[in-house]
């Protein structure tokens, strides 16, 4: 029962990267279109993805272009796959 539970929990979380994987992808895109800074989409977006991104960025050197949501994309994808090799 508890190892049903765990694996079900696993489930969850890997979803979860997927669906934060897919809006970091969304916010790099929305970067590109909407250029209203108040737009509630594109906020929204920001909102929910600098808490991952904010520190990348403070980590890498500044390049001149922001590579912190590919950082992020990678780190997240290898956790996901560890903790699929979990199951």
């Amino acid at each position: 029962m508890q190892s049903s539970l765990s694996a079900v929990l696993v489930l969850f979380i890997v979803r979860l990267i997927a669906i934060y994987n897919f809006i970091i992808i969304a916010r790099v895109i929305a970067s590109w279109i909407i250029h209203d800074p108040y737009n509630q989409i594109y906020r929204f977006l920001i909102g929910i993805t600098e808490p991952v991104l904010g520190p990348i960025r403070s980590i890498m050197p500044n390049m001149g272009l922001d590579f912190s949501p590919i950082v992020a994309y990678l780190l997240l994808s290898i956790l996901q796959r560890i903790l699929t090799s979990l199951l």
